[in-house]
């Protein structure tokens, strides 16, 4: 428990449901121990440039398959040409059981089958602006888990990037899933708490998440020529 009362859980939107502390602070170390491994690389933690000159203030390292604005490929193009570093099935594991933990056992995307993640590191200044998920061929819904400092997370509409939203504190071990209605709403990070973490995480500042995505793209590509035909450019973001 994060403060003097627990955090109830929430269903924010129609498909999105907010469950605090889901995450023990074993697995909060185990996943950030994972983490500093992935920012090695094959592929580094970097800052992602945007189409427009822009660049993102979070910094990203990509599992499974590579993202970068607006498409996925199974190379990293746009940063070394290095193939990204493959999706561990214990993490599909963890995905499907916070799916699961979220909708319940009767849930017919229990069968959830992540094999794609983004972990963005957020520093003081980091922000995320409004934006959706629509890169994914599936359906499926998007897992998301924190650790570290608290952020606020704002949680919008499908039709736009402006009201109505609402603003959600997540805190460390928290779990957010959001699919169904709520697939394709536009979603961001206004906000770090900076000092908020607790001690057992492993970090000494900043917020760490992970979202995981079932991508809808098929097996790994064999060679260059099926590698180009999986590229899928989308302007949604």
């Amino acid at each position: 428990m994060t403060g003097l009362f627990p955090r109830p859980r929430a269903v924010v939107a129609p498909g999105a449901v907010h469950v605090p502390e889901w995450l023990s602070v074993a697995q909060q170390r185990e996943l950030v121990a994972a983490c500093r491994e992935w920012a090695r690389g094959p592929v580094p933690l970097r800052h992602t440039s945007l189409p427009g000159g822009g660049v993102m203030s979070v910094r990203t390292v990509c599992l499974g398959w590579h993202w970068q604005p607006y498409r996925y490929t199974r190379t990293a193009d746009d940063v070394n040409g290095a193939p990204v570093a493959p999706f561990p099935e214990w993490l599909a594991e963890l995905g499907r059981a916070a799916v699961v933990e979220a909708y319940g056992t009767e849930s017919p995307v229990r069968r959830y089958a992540p094999d794609a993640a983004l972990i963005n590191f957020y520093d003081d200044a980091a922000r995320m602006g409004m934006h959706q998920d629509k890169e994914e061929r599936s359906g499926a819904p998007v897992v998301s888990l924190s650790i570290g400092d608290t952020c606020v997370f704002r949680f919008g509409n499908t039709e736009g990037r402006g009201q109505p939203y609402t603003d959600v504190e997540l805190a460390s071990g928290d779990l957010f899933v959001f699919g169904g209605p709520s697939r394709h709403a536009f979603h961001g990070v206004p906000r770090i708490r900076p000092g908020t973490a607790g001690p057992g995480t492993g970090m000494s500042g900043g917020r760490l998440n992970l979202t995981l995505r079932e991508t809808g793209l098929g097996a790994p590509a064999d060679d260059g020529r099926q590698r180009r035909s999986r590229e899928f450019p989308n302007s949604s973001r």
